[in-house]
């Protein structure tokens, strides 16, 4: 595990875009960097994960691929020498989850926007010396952005990305996704449908739920919404239900989220839930299964309301085939039995032979994958230059 020291953003750092106190290495492996190159980068800026993927503009090999905690944490006053690596003031991603006994933790996003303006700067001060381009490369990035962002949250997102990429272009999520999730290598195939050409891609983040129709180009306003009820939402409902049914029993919200990611169910279930956990020290076994289903049942008919406005907006032409390409992507999609129910419901609502699929545990690359798809894709008069 490599640890980047980067300082924090202060009125003496703020005109600073990099540090090199042991920035990591580049690739070894892949084309040279040449004095001007370009490379292309997809960023995928999560609420609890981030996704950074990059590549020479004229090569297909990537040269950087890091999944990161969106994580930031800085150093407690009076803490002793050597207890935090290299002595840092601050600390992100896996570094800063593992010594968050010491750090004063900020989550620079909520609801996958910009939360706290210093923190996310520092954060994407962190991606930019993990990409770790040489002097004189003109680095350009495509960055997801939730469905329905409003101006100012476009604006106060591309304000923390200005300095460290000299062109930027924000695209929805679950449009990149769609991209992602797109096998180009089957597109002659007449069996294999497109996610691309005509679906509805629904990526259940941490802050954020978000619908989007996909058609082929960039979705309007009216393809697509959002919700700010997800995973972080269910973790607040189990943990709020955990207290009201136990109120001696003390349970962090990550130790929550850790329980969520190993037993979150919806429909039927086979056997209870029996979670073991520490009261005082000492082990106690605590019962969870209704408490788990009902946080996660919430989310689901939250899910198919913002699914069912969608769907309104397909054209009577596409809308049957979209309704055999729904897919789920992002952490909560993984909750069990969740993409079944949710085709339960939609034939309970009369729908045509709906589909429901769940692309599986390698969501968390999707956005930044797709991101980059766009960003070898993209018009020059489709880039927003940014002040270095």
């Amino acid at each position: 595990m490599r640890t980047t020291y980067v300082a924090p953003f202060t009125d003496g750092t703020a005109r600073e875009t990099q540090r090199k106190p042991t920035a990591p290495a580049p690739a070894e492996s892949g084309p040279k960097p040449q004095r001007g190159d370009v490379l292309l980068v997809g960023f995928d800026l999560g609420t609890n994960t981030s996704c950074v993927k990059a590549a020479w503009a004229n090569s297909p090999e990537l040269v950087v691929n890091e999944i990161i905690p969106t994580a930031v944490g800085y150093a407690r006053e009076g803490l002793i020498d050597n207890l935090l690596p290299g002595n840092a003031k601050v600390l992100y991603g896996h570094a800063a989850l593992k010594n968050r006994l010491y750090l004063r933790m900020v989550s620079p996003l909520a609801n996958g926007i910009v939360n706290d303006r210093a923190a996310t700067h520092d954060f994407i001060r962190y991606i930019r010396q993990v990409i770790n381009a040489p002097s004189g490369t003109e680095i350009r990035a495509v960055v997801g952005l939730p469905a329905s962002a409003d101006r100012a949250a476009h604006d106060q997102l591309m304000q923390v990305l200005t300095g460290f990429f000299d062109k930027v272009m924000l695209v929805p999520e679950p449009f990149l996704a769609a991209l992602g999730f797109r096998d180009e290598s089957r597109l002659a195939d007449p069996s294999y449908i497109d996610p691309v050409r005509n679906s509805i891609f629904v990526d259940i983040g941490a802050g954020t739920t978000d619908v989007c129709l996909v058609q082929g180009c960039f979705p309007t306003g009216e393809d697509q919404t959002s919700m700010a009820f997800a995973g972080d939402m269910v973790d607040l409902l189990i943990h709020s239900a955990i207290r009201s049914a136990y109120p001696d029993v003390d349970i962090s919200i990550p130790k929550v989220r850790e329980i969520k990611e190993q037993y979150s169910y919806v429909g039927k279930l086979d056997s209870q839930i029996q979670v073991g956990v520490l009261v005082g020290g000492k082990p106690r076994k605590l019962d969870l299964t209704v408490i788990i289903g009902d946080a996660c049942q919430q989310l689901l008919v939250r899910v198919l309301d913002c699914l069912k406005a969608v769907i309104a907006q397909a054209s009577s032409d596409s809308v049957g085939e979209v309704l055999q390409n729904i897919i789920l992507t992002g952490g909560s999609s993984l909750i069990r039995n969740f993409d079944s129910e949710l085709q339960h419901l939609l034939v309970e609502e009369g729908y045509e032979k709906p589909r429901v699929l769940t692309v599986g545990p390698n969501h968390k690359e999707l956005v930044a994958k797709g991101a980059l798809v766009a960003a070898r894709q993209a018009k020059e008069n489709q880039w927003t230059a940014l002040a270095t």
